[in-house]
């Protein structure tokens, strides 16, 4: 009886975002059990490389050890395609859909728990935006299904066209770079169509966009002002796409096209769809996309990365405090504690690179520095996107991949508030300057 109020008060304990931490890892663990069966892979199957697999859907990566289209059957496709759903969603806010959508309530623990799931900074409109994900995520993903189907038509049979159209859909508006084509090479053998990679495109931007902007926009009334959030954000996705486009080209010269520049600008948005092989890129553009796929997409949204909208912040508060003035986006002034958790988490983020790639360095002596760095920012960024090594790596370092891909998609924040959390003390120290700079 004691242990059972015991284990009754542990689990009260549990804050909001200890239980999505370990709502993920369950949904992990889950996935790769199920890719081992069997009946899910064509061959042998290593743990370590389904655990990889795993990972990578839950967390919307796209980094892969083994080919998914080929080492996987289609009941492995299906479930890498459920994980990855399930991931771009978040377990927390895709279950709390279904009860909105089923008519059901949740109660003020619940609430929190999607609140924490989503970034949301207030209650404010829960219950019908988490109704709206589930709706909005529906019609993206039926859209892009149907748009895409008239590529795949072309080279497979209706019922294997129908599918590929399905999957890809869902590993675009999720960010995940997940493809089942069996060529290794991603989306390069679509490079030249430009249909296909205009449809591509708008899923990945659509998904990275962010629920929140979409929520507000759908939902706008006339004559009414759009919020420093949606502004941000619609400022900062088309500054990335366009600036990142140019400076890909002008970076590659004569090695890419225009319309691959402005592929790969929106892809390293943690898309990680690669309509170019990343090996080919100069060291300039490798630099710009370990930027833009640290960056990310934006808060709400199925992609990773610090955020569009924390790198706005953390540039306006740099801006203003080298001219003296208070931090101002859009006639609105910043709170301070919003300047102060972007700093945290581009701070930890770089941290995180760091401290991976150096560990990744330790067991990789053979790769190059620019590889390592690549990998490891696509796997903290949950972007995908690989310079051809991922497949090649030992063991050791598949796990440190594996890790930061976790550690990505809770994003650096979250697991620092994790941490605290556990060590909370409640005594008020002194205070005294100390020179900086």
């Amino acid at each position: 009886m004691k242990d059972e109020i015991f284990m009754k008060t542990k689990r009260n304990r549990l804050s909001a975002g200890m239980m999505i931490a370990l709502g993920f890892l369950s949904v992990i663990a889950v996935g790769t059990l199920l890719l081992l069966l069997p009946f899910s892979h064509n061959g042998k199957l290593s743990f370590i490389d389904a655990l990889f697999t795993a990972t990578s859907a839950v967390c919307v990566t796209g980094l892969v050890t083994v080919e998914t289209g080929t080492a996987y059957t289609l009941f492995g496709q299906i479930v890498t395609a459920v994980l990855i759903q399930i991931g771009g969603l978040g377990i927390t806010s895709l279950g709390a859909g279904l009860i909105a959508l089923l008519g059901g309530r949740l109660n003020q623990r619940e609430n929190n728990l999607v609140r924490e799931a989503l970034n949301r900074p207030s209650f404010k409109d829960i219950f019908p935006l988490i109704r709206a994900v589930l709706c909005l995520t529906l019609v993206w993903e039926t859209a892009g299904a149907v748009l895409s189907f008239p590529v795949f038509i072309k080279d497979h049979s209706v019922p294997h066209a129908v599918w590929l159209s399905i999957y890809h859909s869902i590993a675009a508006f999720n960010n995940a770079g997940f493809d089942i084509f069996g060529r290794g090479d991603s989306i390069c053998y679509y490079a030249g169509d430009i249909y296909f990679n205009a449809v591509t495109a708008i899923l990945i931007l659509g998904g990275g966009f962010g629920f929140f902007a979409m929520y507000e926009i759908m939902h706008r009334k006339k004559g009414e002002r759009f919020s420093l959030h949606v502004k941000t954000v619609s400022f900062m996705t088309i500054l990335l796409a366009v600036g990142g486009g140019i400076l890909l080209k002008l970076s590659e010269r004569d090695g890419v096209t225009w319309m691959e520049a402005f592929f790969s600008s929106i892809t390293a948005r943690t898309a990680g769809f690669a309509s170019i092989p990343m090996s080919s890129l100069s060291a300039g553009g490798v630099v710009l996309m370990c930027i833009l796929m640290f960056i990310g997409a934006s808060p709400g949204s199925t992609g990773g990365g610090v955020k569009t909208t924390t790198v706005f912040v953390l540039a306006k508060s740099l801006a203003s405090a080298a001219k003296g003035r208070e931090p101002v986006a859009f006639g609105k002034r910043l709170k301070d504690d919003i300047v102060h958790k972007a700093s945290l988490i581009v701070f930890l983020g770089i941290a995180l690179v760091l401290a991976a790639t150096f560990t990744l360095s330790l067991f990789e002596p053979q790769l190059s520095l620019a590889d390592l760095i690549f990998e490891e920012v696509s796997a903290v960024a949950t972007t995908g996107l690989s310079r051809g090594i991922t497949s090649a790596l030992s063991v050791p370092s598949k796990i440190v991949i594996i890790i930061s891909m976790y550690l990505g998609r809770l994003g650096p924040l979250s697991i620092a508030t994790l941490w605290a959390a556990s060590k909370k003390s409640g005594v008020s120290r002194p205070e005294e300057d100390i020179p900086i700079g």
